[in-house]
């Protein structure tokens, strides 16, 4: 079998991951419109450490330790910012435009992965640099154009600061994947994002109880945990920047999923603008020929 063709399984299992991931958006943004962005994540990750910890438990796998445990700790530390600040701005832009912006992390990922190891920044990088600005850019004007108002603008900025953040996530897990399996990755990156919004409430305000909703969170959760294990089992088998492609069908999804639960269209500018971000992280992660630069220098 070739080398490709023995990857095929895991891009496929990503693929998933991210069509998974796409509809727990969908859920999401339903819930944060509802009860608010910090009730839906606390009640979500609550949740879902009661549902990971079952095939945790039944796996009977050693506690973590050393670079296993310290990648558990600084994923899930990272993902509460990021979480809060992507179903923030999820809650006031439409999916799709918002999906299209998080394009630009893997882009940002490469960037920084070249900042940490004091690598030269080639041509092709600048390119596409450029490329996935310039689609920003476009983004931005056509949410102008279409006058969505402050709270998209908001909403919208929200989004690209998230998306800065999952730049080092995506650099973070190929390295947790490699040393951890699916149900532990699942199970920590709950217990460690529900410690810390349960600190949160602990010292601001406890919400109150998302009466009507349980079946929402817990679809949310369910979804999340099995997101979080096929792209584990993924990333354990190939690396992050042949996986790393897989995040573009979230649009296709956020596009088809914005339409039918929220009556979302999808206008010429956030389209020209996500192929044009594309693009551009297509033609810079061409640019180096090994699977991410940066993993050896996450430990």
């Amino acid at each position: 079998m070739s080398a490709p063709q023995s990857h095929l399984p895991a891009y496929a299992a990503a693929v998933l991951g991210i069509a998974l991931f796409s509809i727990m958006d969908m859920v999401m943004k339903g819930l944060a419109l509802a009860i608010g962005t910090f009730p839906t994540l606390l009640w979500r990750s609550l949740i879902g450490i009661a549902m990971a910890s079952i095939p945790f438990l039944i796996a009977r796998n050693p506690w973590p330790r050393g670079v296993a445990l310290r990648l558990h700790l600084l994923r899930g530390t990272m993902m509460v910012p990021m979480a809060i600040l992507f179903f923030w701005g999820l809650a006031r832009v439409p999916m799709a435009q918002a999906v299209a912006l998080t394009f630009i992390a893997p882009l940002i990922a490469l960037v920084l992965a070249a900042a940490i190891l004091k690598e030269p920044i080639g041509k092709r990088t600048v390119g596409g640099s450029l490329a996935a600005f310039a689609g920003v850019v476009v983004i931005f004007a056509g949410q102008a154009q279409a006058d969505l108002g402050p709270p998209a603008l908001l909403g919208s900025f929200a989004i690209l600061a998230s998306a800065v953040i999952y730049a080092f996530n995506i650099i973070v897990m190929r390295r947790q994947a490699q040393h951890a399996g699916p149900v532990e990755i699942a199970f920590f990156q709950n217990l460690v994002i529900g410690g810390t919004l349960l600190l949160w409430a602990a010292v601001s305000e406890w919400p109150p109880l998302p009466s009507g909703h349980w079946g929402e969170l817990v679809l949310a959760a369910s979804l999340a945990i099995g997101s979080l294990m096929l792209l584990g089992w993924g990333y354990a088998r190939a690396g992050a920047a042949y996986l790393s492609t897989t995040e573009y069908t979230s649009f296709l999804w956020a596009m088809l999923l914005g339409w039918l639960r929220f009556g979302e269209s999808v206008s010429l500018f956030t389209m020209a603008g996500a192929s044009l971000i594309v693009a551009g992280c297509l033609m810079a992660a061409r640019t180096r020929k090994v699977e991410h630069p940066a993993l050896e220098a996450t430990a």
